[in-house]
């Protein structure tokens, strides 16, 4: 079953962020992710939820996306993202 990575993101240091955008790609491939969204700014349609930007990452089954998240070659960027943008992220199964 696929699965996705959703992150909502404001980003406070454009400049150190760059490497983030640069070099996560790489990451995301290697756990056969694709990009669904990336970075675009959504449209609120109802309620309260407005994120600046959002990202939809789809992994073809849950483990790889919990691979991705516990690759330790993507730690790094990982906390450069925590102290360059505010962000939350969530992993949501998709439908069989």
């Amino acid at each position: 079953m696929k699965a996705y990575l959703v992150l909502d993101l404001s980003v406070n240091d454009l400049a150190r962020f760059k490497t983030y955008i640069d070099e996560i790609p790489a990451f995301i491939a290697k756990h056969s992710g694709r990009y669904i969204v990336r970075g675009v700014e959504p449209t609120t349609i109802e309620g309260n939820w407005t994120p600046e930007r959002l990202v939809i990452i789809e992994f073809p089954e849950r483990a790889m996306a919990q691979a991705f998240l516990d690759d330790p070659g993507a730690q790094d960027l990982f906390e450069l993202r925590h102290a360059t943008t505010t962000s939350k992220l969530l992993l949501a199964d998709g439908c069989t």
